[in-house]
């Protein structure tokens, strides 16, 4: 599909979470379209670990992590967008119930995205690390108000010239146009 749109994948991350039937659990959106609707529903894992997020990319190509309940505002200039949780960082705060000293760690990757929108930064630990120590590197070391928690199951993460697997769900692409 990149190559198709004249583009080349520079990196692949897990992109949120999916259901056993490998629909989204919440909003999707592609090229403007939206194929899941938002899930502001309460329950049970991460995902429902209140606040939970929308990364998303509007349609001037800048990024916004956005709290699910703010999305619906958003959604007529939204052009791709996924929904996930929980939100890492809030306006620069960390998401109340992410605590150090928690002993729940697991590979986890993120999205956080810079104050004007123009820099998003994906991020995959290298092993287990707690939802506190994803939240603080966003903030501490690379500078982001915003960010959301995508998978810790599934994590992974290509980047070119590694070698590709096949466990993905939804997946955000960093991609290079290609001159013609």
């Amino acid at each position: 599909a990149v190559r198709r749109e004249g583009r080349l994948a520079l990196a692949l991350v897990n992109g949120g979470m999916y259901g056993p039937d490998h629909g989204p659990v919440g909003l999707f959106m592609a090229s403007g379209e939206e194929r899941h609707a938002i899930n502001l529903r309460d329950g049970e894992g991460n995902f429902h670990l209140k606040p939970n997020g929308v990364f998303w990319l509007d349609t001037a190509g800048l990024a916004h992590v956005t709290v699910s309940e703010a999305f619906p505002a958003h959604l007529y200039r939204a052009r791709y967008a996924t929904q996930s949780g929980p939100m890492l960082l809030i306006d620069g705060d960390l998401h109340p119930e992410l605590r150090p000293e928690s002993t729940n760690k697991l590979v986890r990757n993120g999205v956080g995205v810079s104050a004007d929108g123009k820099t998003v930064q994906l991020v995959i630990s290298n092993g287990n690390v707690r939802f506190h120590d994803l939240a603080t590197l966003f903030r501490d070391e690379l500078g982001c108000d915003d960010a959301l928690f995508l998978d810790a199951s599934v994590s992974n993460m290509w980047t070119r010239g590694s070698v590709p697997t096949s466990r993905y769900g939804a997946v955000i692409a960093v991609t290079q146009k290609v001159a013609r």
